[in-house]
């Protein structure tokens, strides 16, 4: 159900919003309201609107996000397709903002004759995600580029901010309490343009060659642990193919579980468990998981 959001805004609102149309698992319960910004200003607006309490969920290609089926409470902030800039700035840098397809970035660095960002394409999210997770791929993580972000308050409160006031691990960032990010400055590095685009398609090649892509899934479940691969600790505890419901993990990637038809968010959730216990039992290794996990689980 669309409605109109409140007259100072000029973006859009729905309330009990299905997020299985928005997550790429393609499960999950309604958001009880469900915002698409117009541009960074209406969003600041939006912000001021909310009650201070009211429970906030940033959203952008659903992609390592499981939404339970219960669904979101609160306001979901859809930034795809709505906080969607990207220019090119003097010297070597980019201007990203937080709802740009990392893919879309891979592939507008290369046709700008920069190099870098290529490992970007294989990153099955936006650049909000990105910057929240310190997302990477292929030997390469998204902070490393970073040469300054914007942000945005519980008040609408916009700021610039340095990199050197985060705190930036494997697939962790943890900066200033309260913020969000809404952009980036990327530095990257004057090369041969051909090459990069030669570059971004065999890393979209080898993403295809080694990952389920085809299917619903939410990319990576769990972390690498120091040393080794989450995907070979699931494959040897003998768990390929091993499935709960609709919830299967992949034969072809074992840290990928995939939706092969007809699954709820509790089906993965389910499997999630199971592949943490057995590989537990069999190895003594406790996966931690990448994939996020938010809302109510149905009665």
């Amino acid at each position: 159900m669309a409605c109109p959001a409140p007259p100072a805004l000029r973006g859009t609102m729905r309330e009990q919003e299905p997020m299985a149309r928005h997550t790429t698992w393609r499960v999950g319960g309604p958001a009880q309201r469900f915002y698409e910004p117009a541009d960074r200003d209406d969003l600041a607006a939006l912000l001021r609107s909310l009650p201070p309490d009211e429970p906030l969920f940033w959203l952008g290609l659903g992609s390592n996000l499981l939404v339970r089926d219960g669904g979101i409470r609160g306001t979901v902030i859809h930034t795809t397709g709505r906080l969607s800039a990207l220019e090119r700035l003097e010297g070597d840098r980019i201007r990203v903002e937080a709802g740009v397809p990392c893919p879309r970035v891979a592939r507008f660095c290369a046709q700008e004759r920069l190099t870098g960002a290529e490992f970007l394409a294989g990153i099955p999210g936006t650049m909000g995600g990105a910057l929240q997770m310190n997302a990477g791929a292929f030997g390469g993580e998204t902070w490393a580029l970073v040469a300054g972000v914007e942000t945005v308050d519980r008040q609408g409160v916009q700021r610039r901010r340095d990199p050197a006031e985060y705190r930036i691990g494997y697939r962790s960032v943890q900066g200033p309490p309260g913020e969000w990010f809404c952009a980036a400055t990327l530095q990257l590095e004057s090369g041969d343009p051909r090459a990069a685009r030669q570059r971004v398609r065999d890393l979209l090649e080898r993403r295809g060659a080694t990952q389920p892509t085809g299917l619903p899934s939410a990319g990576s479940v769990f972390r690498n642990p120091p040393g080794d691969h989450a995907a070979r600790l699931i494959e040897a505890a003998g768990l390929k193919g091993a499935s709960i419901g609709g919830a299967r993990v992949s034969t072809k990637h074992a840290n990928f579980i995939i939706n092969s038809g007809g699954a709820s968010a509790a089906d993965i959730e389910a499997l999630i468990e199971r592949v943490e216990a057995v590989v537990l039992e069999k190895h003594g290794v406790e996966l931690q998981r990448e994939v996020h996990i938010v809302g109510e689980r149905l009665p």
